[in-house]
This record gives structure tokens, C-alpha cells and sequence, in this order.
């Protein structure tokens, strides 16, 4: 692994690839330029654009960011998209073609389960998810291993996730939402490899995870100087009622932040901002204690803001879904913890990529 922080030569190779393997099977000399988008809020979890001087049709390509440091040459696959022609231009000399470019979970969203497809109480939900996955993509599928305890009798029994309800495909269905939904009973959301191969990853909070890499303004940093920071106060309430009826029992509860430190306080703001909740989950007779603690609870989740950053930087082996920490001082942040939600890498000099990361902030106790 090379010394990201210090001076490398670089440059891009591309390459076709058999989707069932993964492997690479001919190398592309036609490339002029490329850019490799990664994204948590896109249903396919990217995308590329790759121009060239003559079209390739439709197949999979990978792109690799090839670096020589100390006389070691290594290689990076930045990602492996399945290419489509939409667009060309001829000068009269020159065939100039640009591509748009699919994660290869677009195969799992061109087709769609069967009418009233359904998945049965008490399958597990992971064992169901590989099966529809490996059935409807080419690539390759990591497969979840189901889990195992032992009880006190000494016996090994299944804990694997599994379904509480039968689960049924809406109409209007794909098998790429069909599977996003199912895994979420479960916890688990979809990823990719480094290589193209389709992952099942478990949901973590960025609490729980731990920095795989720190972008900081020294002297070596590969962090570029300009950033930006985008957060939104409105919305994020000041007091929450609760009401609660039970028979012919009804309470209410209210809720107020009146902390002078909070920037959302009903002091700071100069006006309340009221959140009401009419259908708590709490269930039976409660006491009024349990439910101006309910309410006192929702405040407190409620008073959380989510704080968006914008950067670039030179290339390091950070991916989305990552957590990173962020210490910037000359803009005022110190050992922030943040979680990459999108990346755009350019095939360029310098390899720049351009990232957001988000985290959060409690306003209120």
C-alpha cells in the first residue's frame, strides 16, 4: 500500500470484464476521460460516465488507478460499471462516444418479481435475500452465514433473522427494491466490492463505527483547503406534547427545552416549536410519570442536527459508507466523526475526489 501523503506517479487503466468472474478480460486503449460516482442515497448505489473514441457496446467495465512510489507499482480498482451508448459526436476525423454507466445492481432492477410474489413467516430473511441476488445478477454474492447460539441445555440453535409476516412484492416492485426492503427487516442494507461482487452489509450507527482515515490542513494532508459545511436549524422542535388515551383514560405530557446553551432553546429562538405525537408506542395503562418521560424522550431525539460536509481530496482508500475523522482547524473543526455518504472520483491528474460526509450533534441534553 503506498504512503498516500507523499508524491507517487499515476495514471488510469480500464479494462473489460466477464461479470461472473469479476476478472478483467481485455485491456481498453480508447479511454479520453472517466468519472466514478459513489452514493448511499442512490437506490443503485452509483453510478459513471466514460468517454472514448470508439464504443464498446454494452459491458462491464473496471477502472484502476495504477500508482509507482518507491519503485513499487501496485493497482487500485476505483470501480466496475456496466457501460451504455447514449450519446456520439464525429468531428470528421474523430468518433468521440459517451457512455452512461450502471453499478451492477442495475440487473436487479430491470426485472421485476412475479405478481403476489411472496416470501414465507420464518424464512430466514438472509438465506431469501442471496437466493433472489445470485438468481438475477451476474456478479458474484457474498452470502450472509446464518448465526448460531447455545442455549443453557447445551443445544445449538438457529438466531439467524428471519421473517415475523409473511413478506409480499407491491406491484410496482423491482427485484433491487424488492430485496432493499426484505434486507431492512434484518438490518442489513446492500454494498458493493472493491472489485464490482455484491455485499450484504450490516447497519451500524456512526457511533459504532471507528475512523478508517483522518483528513486534517497539515503540511502533508491530501485534504484540499476549500470546505464546505450545510446544516438546517428549522424543523428541530423546542417542546413535544405527548397525548395519551387508554379506555376512557386520557393524559398529556409536555416537554420543553429551556436549556440556555441550546441553540434551539425556547429562550434562543424566542418562540416555541411545538412536535405533538397522538399515537405513542406505549401500550396499556401508563403512569403520567412514564409519559412526561416519553415525551421528555422524543425531545431529546428530536433536538439532533445533521451537519453536511463538502471536501475534496487527493485519493486514499476511503469508501462510502466509511467513517472518517475530520480535523480541520482552520475551519473550526476538531475530531469530528463523520460518515462518507457520496464520492465522485475524477480519472485525472492528481486523482481528485470529491466527498460529503455527515454527522450529528445533540442540541439538548
Amino acid at each position: 500500500m503506498p504512503d498516500w501523503t507523499k508524491s507517487m506517479q499515476q495514471s488510469y487503466e480500464y479494462y473489460t470484464v466477464e461479470p461472473t468472474t469479476l476478472a478483467d478480460v481485455k485491456r481498453l486503449d480508447n479511454v479520453k476521460k472517466a468519472n466514478f460516482t459513489r452514493e448511499l442515497d442512490s437506490e443503485t448505489l452509483g453510478s459513471a460516465t466514460i468517454d472514448v473514441t470508439n464504443s464498446v457496446g454494452e459491458s462491464y467495465i473496471r477502472c484502476y488507478l495504477k500508482t509507482i512510489q518507491n519503485g513499487v507499482t501496485e493497482k487500485f480498482p476505483l470501480g466496475m460499471v456496466l457501460s451504455q451508448t447514449p450519446s456520439s459526436t464525429f468531428n470528421g476525423k474523430i468518433l468521440d462516444v459517451s457512455m452512461d454507466c450502471y453499478t451492477p445492481l442495475i440487473e436487479l432492477k430491470e426485472k421485476c418479481p412475479p405478481l403476489g410474489y411472496t416470501i414465507r413467516k420464518g424464512t430466514r430473511i438472509m438465506d431469501a435475500a442471496y437466493r433472489i441476488v445470485r438468481e438475477n445478477c451476474r456478479v458474484p454474492v457474498n452470502k450472509v452465514e446464518p448465526l448460531y447460539e447455545i442455549n443453557s441445555d447445551g443445544e445449538k440453535v438457529d438466531v439467524s433473522p428471519k421473517l415475523q409476516h409473511d413478506f409480499v412484492a407491491n406491484t410496482d416492485d423491482t427485484w433491487l427494491s424488492f430485496v432493499i426492503d426484505l434486507i431492512a427487516n434484518a438490518r442489513y442494507e446492500l454494498g458493493l466490492g472493491e472489485r464490482g461482487d455484491i455485499l450484504f452489509s450490516p447497519k451500524q450507527d456512526l457511533a459504532s463505527l471507528q475512523p478508517v482515515w483522518t483528513y486534517d490542513d497539515g503540511n502533508s494532508s491530501i485534504l484540499y483547503p476549500e470546505l464546505t459545511m450545510d446544516h438546517d436549524l428549522y424543523g428541530i422542535p423546542n417542546v413535544v406534547e405527548v397525548i395519551y388515551s387508554y379506555g376512557s383514560d386520557c393524559k398529556q405530557a409536555v416537554a420543553k427545552n429551556e436549556d440556555p446553551n441550546s441553540l434551539v432553546s425556547i429562550r434562543n429562538r424566542g418562540r416555541e416549536i411545538v412536535h405533538r405525537v397522538t399515537d405513542p408506542s406505549l401500550a396499556g395503562y401508563v403512569t403520567q410519570d412514564q409519559i412526561q418521560d416519553y415525551a421528555e424522550r422524543v425531545l431529546k431525539d428530536l433536538s439532533t442536527i445533521e451537519y453536511k460536509i463538502s471536501y475534496t481530496h487527493a485519493y486514499c482508500p476511503v469508501r462510502v459508507g466509511d467513517c472518517v475523522r475530520l480535523n480541520y482547524t482552520r475551519a473550526g473543526i476538531k475530531g469530528v466523526k463523520a460518515k462518507v455518504i457520496s464520492q465522485s472520483i475524477s480519472c485525472e491528474p492528481g486523482c481528485p475526489v470529491s466527498e460529503k460526509a455527515v454527522f450529528t450533534s445533540k442540541l439538548w441534553r
